[in-house]
């Protein structure tokens, strides 16, 4: 498969994380670096502009950046990637090797804090992930771009658009789990507590899987945008 990526990257007040993201992404079969901010108040777009290949602005929400950023995309694969997260070498080849033999998927992730507490979020999400084929933006999902066209890109919702489209992706093929992995903050632990943010995210999804709309869910998130 002679495809090339397109990486694709949300942002808003990253302007802590956002060099360290994108300084190893310069790989073979990596087309292009998209950066979408919506509405940063820091110096996000500044320190974007020369590690990016483009730096594009959209309305806020996570949803609604990464469409926009797939909208001017010209890879055949794309692959979202939060602005807190590190990719391993030789990420590029693992994507383009999967692409080959299914229409996207995810890597394994491992958070970038000390303690056994991390081990066993970071082993939980990856087991999770496999044991249900679904997955969430924290793991890299990256996608065929006509397939990702296919599906309609992401919900416009304010929370869980990625396992939305990892839905999406289940029945529409043969999504491949990397075993890879990513290193991406913990900072949504650290700042809400542990036990608190896991329950609240199971309660959450729970009520996700029940018919509640994203919309409503949003009260219960605080890192909703």
């Amino acid at each position: 498969m002679s495809c090339r990526i397109s990486i694709i990257i949300p942002t808003r007040n990253e302007s802590a994380t956002i060099a360290a993201t994108l300084a190893p992404l310069r790989e073979r079969d990596v087309l292009e670096v998209i950066v979408v901010d919506g509405g940063s108040a820091d110096e996000t777009r500044a320190v974007a502009g020369p590690l990016a290949d483009r730096v594009i602005e959209s309305l806020a929400g996570r949803a609604r950046q990464m469409n926009a950023g797939a909208a001017v995309a010209r890879g055949e694969i794309l692959l979202f990637l939060h602005a807190d997260t590190l990719v391993p070498p030789g990420f590029a080849a693992a994507i383009v090797a999967a692409c080959e033999s299914g229409i996207g998927g995810r890597f394994d992730v491992a958070l970038a804090a000390k303690g056994w507490r991390f081990r066993i979020i970071e082993t939980a999400i990856n087991l999770r992930s496999r044991s249900t084929g679904l997955f969430t933006g924290d793991q890299g999902l990256f996608i065929r771009a006509e397939v990702f066209r296919e599906l309609g890109g992401y919900p416009d919702q304010p929370l869980l658009e990625d396992l939305a489209l990892a839905r999406a992706m289940k029945r529409r093929g043969r999504v491949v789990a990397l075993r890879e992995r990513l290193r991406t903050s913990p900072r949504r632990w650290q700042r809400h507590g542990t036990l608190r943010t896991i329950a609240l995210m199971w309660w959450i999804r729970a009520l996700y899987a029940a018919g509640v709309p994203a919309t409503r869910l949003t009260r219960l998130y605080p890192d909703a945008r």
